[in-house]
């Protein structure tokens, strides 16, 4: 487990650098922590477990669309039986006042450590997070999650997991 919690470490610290880029005066990083539960609709129950996790986003990088804003999304959780999942993708943010919802899709590697086999290192994360801004940079919103391999492994048992996210701007 401690080392687990090295990598975690480790890729929370590496991660906001995957997206650098030459920075202006004004420049807002916003970090994402979270918290829930992996499997959670797992009816034996013999893989639903905890996750904690972390999630970069670079507004430098953000585009208007007409589907919505399109951000990056970068991150990584480790699960209470060692499993560790990293990713990189994009969400799309849509407001109203201080209320948001935002579909994303991050493909990422998985390692299964003592935790749930999902079939292949390559796992496709899709979620959807509802959120509502606490104070002038800070939010808090819930998310559910799906990830599977999309058949391209052995096995696709897949996994939807829910979570409490916490995210701030600094």
């Amino acid at each position: 487990m401690f080392n687990v919690i090295k990598k975690l470490f480790l890729y929370s610290v590496l991660i906001p650098f995957c997206f650098k880029v030459v920075a202006e005066e004004n420049f807002d990083k916003q970090l994402s922590f979270y918290s829930g539960v992996f499997d959670h609709i797992d009816d034996e129950g013999d893989d639903k477990t905890s996750l904690l996790g972390v999630e970069h986003r670079n507004p430098n990088l953000y585009r208007d669309t007409f589907f919505g804003t399109l951000k990056p999304l970068t991150g990584a959780f480790v699960t209470g039986k060692s499993s560790v999942y990293v990713y990189t993708g994009f969400e799309i943010d849509y407001r109203l006042g201080p209320i948001s919802l935002k579909p994303s899709f991050t493909p990422g590697y998985y390692e299964k450590g003592d935790g749930k086999d999902l079939g292949d290192p390559l796992e496709f994360k899709s979620a959807v997070e509802l959120g509502i801004n606490i104070f002038e940079n800070s939010s808090l919103s819930a998310n559910y999650s799906h990830i599977s391999n999309n058949d391209w492994g052995n096995i696709n048992p897949g996994t939807d997991n829910i979570s409490l996210n916490f995210s701030t701007k600094f």
